[in-house]
């Protein structure tokens, strides 16, 4: 491992710390990238896919150039979200635990700004930010990057709205003379036209494996449902996942909250990342979800920029991506590091003859998933009922009275008969609800 990173120029501290940190090989994007940034002094575009080491990439050598002599930040890393801000800043901290002196500080929205400024008045040489509180620090007079050599664009392509409007006046603070690295999965008009405008006419461009999406692990497939039976199709589906680790992605904050109190309320081991959520709320969950005691994600796109949890089997797009760019990113959350995963899209009738442009813009085939039988959909919904009664606490506040009077009724009933007794109620029930909605509907 180590003679692989260090045919590429990387010092001995960093290659200790890659070697504790089982890092074995360096990526395709890594080997391509790192020696360009070492030795020459161009602008850079890293193309690559999510999950394909980015962070190392530029990370390595930016810990490699920076001077630990000085105190001052040389350079900024902006990308879209706290979340992802989060982890390139430890990210960074594990790479260069064995440089000494070396000085890394995440400054991003979502929390209080005063200890971020009470950090810059230390000594720092790397700042991982988010655009807007980068600013609102450089308005307050709370950070220098008027020798800042380095300004990387981390997600470029996630973030193009917020660099429109707030690059000019980050870019102003730094030097003349720096180096510009964007990196980005994919390349859109509006990506082209940001390196037109802020990256050097001799910029180099660096891509890997650009002719599919995320690695070859992922198996992309897709799912034809009615309207009326998609959340019991997808219930279906996250019982055959259970106990594995997924995220399903909807288009709005709305959508999110919606399927998230359905799947708590069938006893799903689950939470929802959206923007409207505090950022303490948001840092909870992803910290639940990074340590296993939730198993289902349930996500806009932006808020899920930064999620790198190896273990994610599988991907549900709920509502199809509006773009092919946000498919890349969706998923890319599963199959990392290696591993194999499901990207698997929940489709209307009507929406299937967008499979074939998706397939030809990103190269990539589709398969069709076998849809539940009405049966099985069925059954699948009287376990989950069995499972909300087993997980349902006992409510002390029913008096020990009343409680003797029920037991009275079921005292003569084995176990055996009772649940048989349940079952045939909830079957009954069922087949009244399907019988009578068709009606409530009509009389209106």
């Amino acid at each position: 491992m180590s003679k692989q990173f260090s045919s590429l120029g990387i010092s001995a501290p960093i290659l200790k710390a890659l070697s504790e940190l089982n890092i074995v090989e360096p990526t395709e994007i890594q080997q391509k990238t790192i020696p360009l940034l070492l030795s020459e002094s161009h602008d850079v575009v890293g193309l690559a896919k999510t999950g394909t080491g980015k962070t190392a990439a530029f990370g390595l050598p930016l810990l490699q150039l920076i001077d630990t002599e000085s105190s001052i930040v040389q350079a900024v890393i902006l990308v879209p979200t706290r979340e992802l801000g989060q982890q390139i800043f430890r990210n960074l901290e594990d790479f260069g635990k064995h440089i000494p002196n070396i000085s890394i500080a995440a400054t991003c929205g979502g929390i209080p700004i005063k200890p971020q400024i009470e950090r810059l008045s230390q000594p720092t040489h790397i700042v991982v930010a988010t655009p807007g509180r980068l600013i609102d620090l450089i308005q307050r007079k709370a950070i220098n990057l008027k020798q800042a050599q380095y300004l990387v664009l981390d997600e470029a392509d996630e973030m193009v709205s917020i660099l429109k409007e707030s690059l000019d006046e980050i870019v102003a603070e730094l030097p003349k003379k720096h180096r510009t690295l964007l990196f980005s999965a994919t390349l859109p008009g509006t990506i082209k036209q940001l390196i037109q405008n802020y990256l050097d006419k001799n910029v180099v461009q660096v891509s890997a494996d650009m002719e599919t999406v995320g690695n070859q692990g992922i198996d992309h497939e897709y799912i034809v449902v009615d309207p009326i039976e998609k959340l019991d199709v997808l219930m279906h589906f996250l019982n055959s996942k259970e106990g594995e680790r997924g995220i399903i992605f909807c288009k709005t904050k709305a959508a999110v909250n919606k399927l998230a109190k359905n799947l708590a309320i069938n006893r799903f081991s689950s939470g929802a990342l959206h923007g409207s959520l505090s950022q303490g709320i948001r840092d909870r969950i992803m910290e639940q979800f990074r340590e296993g005691h939730i198993n289902i994600l349930v996500a806009t796109d932006l808020a899920a920029r930064g999620i790198d949890v190896k273990e994610i089997s599988y991907v549900v797009n709920y509502h199809l991506p509006d773009t092919y760019e946000n498919y890349v990113h969706r998923s890319g959350r599963t199959a990392r590091a290696g591993a194999k995963g499901l990207s698997l899209t929940v489709l209307q009738e009507e929406e299937t003859a967008e499979i074939p442009e998706f397939e030809k813009e990103l190269g990539v085939k589709f398969t069709q998933f076998q849809k539940p039988s009405v049966v099985s959909l069925e059954e699948n919904n009287t376990l989950l009922w069995a499972k909300q009664i087993f997980k349902t606490k006992p409510n002390h506040d029913i008096s020990d009275d009343l409680k003797t009077k029920v037991k009275t009724v079921f005292h003569h009933l084995t176990k055996d008969e009772l649940i048989e007794k349940l079952l045939a109620s909830y079957v009954l029930q069922n087949k009244v609800e399907v019988i009578e909605k068709p009606v409530k509907k009509f009389k209106k």
